[in-house]
């Protein structure tokens, strides 16, 4: 049985994904979209994250979208690195070119989405109550979109002002002549804990675990420097296809371990002072091998010892327990150096855990420590959280939650097993925060648009992942993650940032390059690994094609 849909695919979420991924379907497959985005305008991550000093840890110039020449032929990034409000204007340039609102409800936030299978159509209902039917529903919320606030004890008393840098006032906050309280070290801590102690009277930090962090070495990009990107973006948008993590690179030299301490001493200055992530990238066994990972790590730390000037506080922000770059390294300006400020004091909760908030203060040790403001740089409950705060029901009535009780489980980050026409854009299992993100989106939604030319050129209803496919995917980023150090960090590629979260790797860490020829396999041997219905005699799904990975 079917019944005619409100739209052929409702995209949730609007920010690089849903904005590509309604632009694509609308004009390459022609299909009909509505989108919902619970923010009042474009922008996913980058319209909520807007703390002091938040910034991009890709370049610019390739932290963009490539399938519109026009688009990056006249759009000009000012730095290397950009910052936030950059890469909002950027996202709202593209949505205007491409007529993106049009097809959205804002402020608007999905409640549910529940599939019914004797009809093949997906339900999308709204906070408000209203709902929508369509064929197709693509999540595309990120990864990073659902902020974790840890239960404190005490928090709703605490009488002064609290935020979180997942979820930034619009216009901003005035730190003049306050007495602040960050609680976290992790990538927005370490950006915007500089900005908010050039500011504030004082600014107490409250650490759990210390994180490296490398030097961005921002700068501005000059007229002629530009002017040469733009010229080369073809060949370089290629280059960077063909990479690893989908940035621009220099390659490691080889193995840490064949060369001289002076070689390799040699090497990781001249990677310090160009400043980035790919830093880590120096050596060929970095995050395989603990001995290479540690003359890395070693590294940084006699860095934070250089520029530390307080004993105390340079060997708190010393990380010792866990490999450099198994959590994501960090990019940042002047954050070692901040500790130096005599408003700026570090105390360490990883010995003696926040007890509660006070009224006045977080309490550690029986001490409180009066603030007026209390900002949360707590993190998110990262990749599988964004999707499990939708109410996902797929076939007899199964939850996305059930479904995920052991961890996040898909078939190449794309497709879940028992819930048929349902597309999650950098979902787990695919490379997504391990990569640079668009790169990863763009490859996503083209891959999906294509299905989805098949799916109507050859007559076919619907399509799930086999679960037999989904299991076999599922040992293979397991397996792949194993050969690297990734595993024996408590990370939140792992979940271990959320209580009771299966601790489960989440990326799939076999790089983007590898991955791309993997999904182009699968299309070519006929979306080999998912299960079809054409829809009109049977809705119990038939085999497409065998269920197995190449």
């Amino acid at each position: 049985m079917s019944r005619s849909v409100d739209v052929d695919v409702v995209v949730v979420g609007a920010g690089f994904a849903g904005i590509y991924a309604t632009h694509l379907l609308r004009n390459s497959n022609g299909l009909s979209v509505r989108g919902f985005e619970r923010g009042s305008d474009v922008g996913g991550t980058w319209f909520w994250n807007r703390y002091p000093g938040a910034r991009c840890d890709a370049e610019s110039i390739v932290y963009s979208y490539s399938f519109d020449d026009d688009i990056q032929q006249e759009w000009t990034w000012s730095e290397r690195w950009a910052t936030q409000p950059e890469i909002l204007r950027y996202i709202g340039f593209v949505a205007d070119r491409l007529g993106i609102r049009e097809s959205y409800s804002f402020d608007t936030e999905v409640a549910s989405i529940s599939w019914d299978d004797e009809a093949g159509i997906w339900t999308t209902t709204t906070a408000d109550g209203a709902h929508t039917t369509s064929r197709f529903v693509i999540t595309a919320v990120g990864c990073l979109s659902a902020s974790q606030v840890p239960g404190f004890k005490g928090l709703d008393d605490f009488a002064g002002e609290i935020y979180h840098t997942g979820s930034w006032p619009h216009e901003g906050v005035d730190f003049s002549g306050k007495r602040v309280a960050v609680i976290g070290t992790g990538s927005s801590g370490i950006q915007c804990i500089p900005m908010i102690a050039q500011q504030a009277e004082q600014v107490t930090v409250f650490q759990r675990t210390p994180n490296y962090t490398v030097p961005a070495r921002n700068r501005s990009l000059g007229v002629d420097e530009t002017a040469l990107i733009k010229r080369i973006y073809p060949t370089l948008r290629e280059k960077v296809r063909e990479t690893p993590a989908g940035v621009i690179v220099k390659p490691p030299i080889g193995s840490v371990l064949d060369l001289s301490p002076e070689e390799a001493r040699a090497e990781l200055d001249r990677r310090w002072a160009q400043g980035g992530p790919t830093f880590v990238n120096a050596f060929t066994d970095t995050m395989t091998d603990r001995a290479a990972n540690e003359i890395t790590a070693e590294y940084v730390r006699e860095r934070i010892r250089e520029t530390v000037k307080d004993p105390r506080k340079a060997e708190l922000l010393t990380p010792d327990n866990h490999p450099i770059g198994t959590k994501r390294i960090c990019v940042d300006t002047d954050y070692y150096a901040t500790y130096n400020r005599p408003n700026v004091d570090l105390i360490d909760v990883r010995s003696n855990p926040i007890e509660r908030i006070g009224s006045r203060g977080p309490v550690v040790n029986g001490e409180e420590y009066p603030c007026d403001i209390l900002v949360m740089a707590t993190g998110f409950d990262a990749i599988t959280g964004p999707l499990l705060r939708l109410g996902i029901t797929g076939r007899d009535g199964w939850s996305l939650n059930e479904a995920w009780e052991e961890g996040g489980k898909s078939y190449l980050g794309l497709a879940v097993a028992g819930f048929p026409n349902l597309f999650t854009v950098t979902g787990p299992g695919s490379p997504s925060v391990l990569t640079n993100m668009i790169v990863s989106i763009e490859q996503h939604v083209e891959w999906i648009s294509e299905l989805l030319s098949t799916m109507e050129r050859e007559g076919i209803q619907r399509i799930e992942a086999a679960p037999e496919a989904q299991s076999e995917w599922v040992d293979r980023v397991n397996a792949i993650a194993d050969q690297t150090l990734y595993p024996e960090t408590a990370s939140w590629y792992m979940g271990a940032n959320i209580p009771g979260k299966p601790r489960v790797f989440m990326p799939f860490a076999g790089g983007i390059d590898n991955y791309r020829e993997i999904c182009r396999q699968v299309a070519a041997s006929g979306y080999e690994g998912f299960l079809t219905a054409d829809g009109t005699a049977s809705t119990s799904p038939k085999a497409f094609a065998t269920a197995t990975i190449a």
